[in-house]
């Protein structure tokens, strides 16, 4: 039964940058099942085709376009393609992201550029050239991946935690301005979570250990976990949704 309490995202079109592994993949993967035809971006246009596939193996639809969000132009091409392509944008899921583990006094100015380039003035471009789009229809959905690193400060990632905190009140200004389109706009923070970007640190057993001891449930999450909470937020069932951050870290958060 559909209406109210549907998932269904059929006849919706959704962008996910960072598409290429970990919760950008999974993120994809979802949004297609529930019906929705997915435009993969990322660097790695070798994995974002392999993932199309996978997505039409399974019934979906799925357009792979390479896109480096550091580059306007290239953002650019990535909405003028989904457009050509699908003729509207309904969700944007900004993933996109990167980290480096650095003592603050070690941190160069390219360290703190490369951060912020991906992490943040990546998602402001891609929200506002979407969300353009998005104004003309008075309808969509913008979905950006911060960090419970945006809540709470970790050491060694300080470049990192700024960047998040960024996003989330990226996240709140843009729902404040945006919400009269009847454009929402609300991010989700993650916690310790098993992907590409984390597989050297989790691979260390004395920091593995040291992440579960903070988390109530005593253990890392997984991709899946994450786009779940992006399909939720993706759907009408989030419809009054606008301007939250949804913290998805096993509770890690909760106690600190």
């Amino acid at each position: 039964m559909e209406g109210l309490y549907s998932l269904n995202l059929s006849g919706k079109v959704a962008i996910v940058t960072g598409a290429s592994s970990g919760i950008g993949e999974a993120t994809a993967l979802a949004l297609a099942e529930a019906g929705a035809q997915t435009v993969l971006a990322a660097r790695r246009i070798d994995r974002l085709q392999k993932l199309a596939s996978k997505i039409a193996e399974r019934g979906g639809k799925a357009l792979a376009i390479r896109t480096d969000v550091t580059q306007k132009e290239n953002l650019k091409r990535m909405v003028q393609e989904t457009l050509a392509s699908f003729d509207q944008i309904d969700i944007l899921v900004n993933n996109a992201g990167i980290l480096d583990m650095k003592d603050f006094l070690a941190l160069t100015d390219q360290d703190w550029q490369k951060i912020l380039d991906v992490n943040l003035r990546g998602y402001f471009w891609a929200a506002q050239l979407v969300s353009k789009e998005m104004e003309k229809r008075r309808s969509g959905k913008i979905i950006n991946i911060a960090s419970i690193a945006g809540l709470a400060a970790f050491p060694q990632i300080t470049v990192y935690n700024i960047s998040k905190a960024a996003v989330i009140m990226l996240t709140k200004s843009l729902a404040t301005e945006l919400g009269p389109f009847g454009i929402t706009v609300n991010a989700i923070a993650p916690g310790i979570i098993e992907t590409e970007m984390t597989k050297g640190l989790l691979a260390d057993e004395k920091t593995r250990n040291s992440f579960l001891s903070k988390i109530p449930l005593g253990r890392v999450g997984r991709a899946e976990e994450i786009a779940s909470a992006v399909l939720f937020l993706a759907s009408d069932l989030a419809s009054y949704f606008n301007g939250s951050v949804l913290a998805v870290d096993g509770g890690w958060i909760a106690h600190l």
